[in-house]
């Protein structure tokens, strides 16, 4: 692989990311594509190993590359697209560090999950994947299966949107408020009306009806977190 240059070696690993995005950005590479391995690009660069070695730990943090550790074919870094695994691990970190508060991600969370039904149900996609979270939740046996079966019906909704950022976006959504969804669960104790709620979802979807897509998604969190909506929008 060419069009590698030399690095300056203040702050090296930082230039090593910056010529990875520039190949990415400029150049086309794209998720699939292997990078070369250690040794070649840090002669082609004309850095130390370590330096990119530390530039691969952190776009593997970011979701950016997969490293497989050994030799051969499969050996090396490889770019992949991963956007909601960052996202979560921030997100989670600044809920513990209490520097966003459940309040604020769950009024975004129904920001982009109105606007992602309302989308859905204008493009009658398939529907599918909403029908067999709802039935895999009828079957849950704890408040964690279920809140995992849950994840997956709402993240099949932003997916049905058709917007790949949302969808990436609402998985880290829900993956970081994790705890918050299973306290939720055992709070209400009886699932029937979220189940009531996800099946009103489902049919506005179905039906190419955004302004009931709406409500329902709307009255659904409202059930899910009262405290922390208690003045919902129409």
């Amino acid at each position: 692989m060419t069009g590698w240059r030399p690095v300056k070696k203040t702050r090296t690993f930082e230039d090593v990311l910056a010529q990875i995005e520039h190949r990415i950005s400029e150049d086309g590479l794209t998720a699939g594509d292997r990078l070369p391995p250690e040794r070649q690009l840090a002669e082609q660069l004309g850095v130390s190993r370590s330096s990119v070695r530390e530039a691969m730990r952190v776009l593997e943090t970011l979701g950016v590359v997969s490293s497989q550790v050994g030799r051969g074919p499969d050996a090396g870094a490889v770019l992949v697209s991963r956007p909601d695994s960052a996202l979560t691990d921030l997100l989670r970190l600044h809920l513990g560090l209490a520097a966003l508060e459940p309040r604020e991600v769950i009024d975004t969370r129904l920001m982009i999950e109105r606007w992602a039904a309302a989308r859905a149900a204008t493009g009658r996609p398939d529907v599918s994947g909403l029908a067999e979270a709802i039935a895999a939740m009828d079957r849950a046996r704890s408040p964690e299966e279920f809140v995992e079966h849950d994840t997956a019906f709402h993240c099949a909704l932003a997916e049905a949107s058709g917007n790949r950022l949302l969808a990436a976006f609402m998985r880290s959504l829900r993956d970081s408020l994790g705890r918050y969804a299973v306290e939720a669960v055992v709070r209400l104790g009886d699932t029937s009306g979220l189940q009531e709620d996800h099946r009103r979802i489902l049919r506005a979807v179905r039906d190419g009806d955004p302004g009931d897509a709406i409500r329902a998604v709307t009255a659904h969190l409202g059930r899910a977190y009262p405290s922390l909506l208690p003045d919902l929008p129409d």
